[in-house]
């Protein structure tokens, strides 16, 4: 079944395409990475098409703040009021540099405390997930060839996360950082199957019913999860704590907790 997106939703579409371009040219040319300061990767890529990220944000959004990863690394942290939005323009930059391809592009709207919206691409496999609250999650996939028109709306499908099956849940972790804590969690839940992604997509996975439960106690950033949590939420799942309350964003130095995402 086909589906059409709502202004809100096609922009984020087109700014995330355009981003992967950016990302694929670099991904496909080869790309070293650099150490930042908190010893994580970074590329060229992910600083330019952070650059694209937030000039298309200011024209299409005017005067709501962004807190973008890279700019957040070289300490260019916007202040942030009750609405904002979060950008990781190479989500699974390990993924990248290893060439992957599971490395997403991220962009998710927070307003008080909640995302709201979000999109996720992941420009090498062809995969896009957009959603927002209220208005439902979808997936455009061969995303690479959908334009600013839409005109391939044949390829706009709507997804809903799934209720767990009776005879367990399947579990998606991360291919690239494994913790000792959620694997501790993992034994104490009725896992029938399991399957490792990297970056976004493990969200993505549970929102289109992939899978049933993403739990992270790595240390993860807000704007490593805005987008895929949006994602998730507009197609009808949840992000907790692991004590079970609300996953909230705009928290200090927009450092995450550990969180469980889940299906229905």
């Amino acid at each position: 079944m086909s589906a059409t997106l709502s202004p809100h939703l096609a922009t984020l579409v087109r700014i995330a395409q355009a981003a992967g371009v950016v990302v694929m040219r670099h991904y496909e040319a080869g790309c070293d990475a650099r150490v930042k300061a908190d010893r994580s990767p970074v590329t060229d890529a992910d600083e330019e098409a952070e650059k694209l990220i937030l000039a298309e944000l200011a024209t299409a959004f005017p005067g709501v703040p962004v807190v973008a990863e890279e700019e957040a690394a070289a300490g260019r942290i916007a202040a942030v009021g009750s609405r904002f939005f979060l950008v990781d323009p190479v989500d699974g930059t390990k993924e990248f540099v290893k060439r992957g391809g599971e490395f997403t592009v991220n962009i998710g709207e927070i307003v008080d405390g909640a995302p709201v919206s979000g999109v996720v691409f992941a420009p090498a496999i062809g995969r896009l997930f957009v959603g927002a609250v209220g208005e439902g999650a979808f997936e455009i996939s061969n995303g690479r060839s959908i334009g600013e028109s839409q005109s391939d709306q044949n390829k706009v499908r709507a997804i809903v996360a799934r209720a767990p099956a009776d005879d367990g849940l399947v579990a998606v972790s991360s291919r690239s950082h494994p913790d000792a804590k959620t694997d501790a969690l993992l034994k104490t839940l009725p896992i029938k199957g399991q399957t490792h992604a990297g970056s976004s997509l493990k969200f993505c996975l549970v929102a289109t019913g992939e899978a049933d439960i993403y739990p992270r106690a790595g240390q993860t950033m807000e704007w490593d999860t805005a987008a895929g949590d949006a994602v998730l939420r507009a197609a009808g799942g949840r992000m907790t704590d692991w004590g079970g309350a609300p996953f909230v964003y705009g928290k200090p130095e927009f450092r995450n907790t550990a969180f469980i995402a889940r299906g229905r």
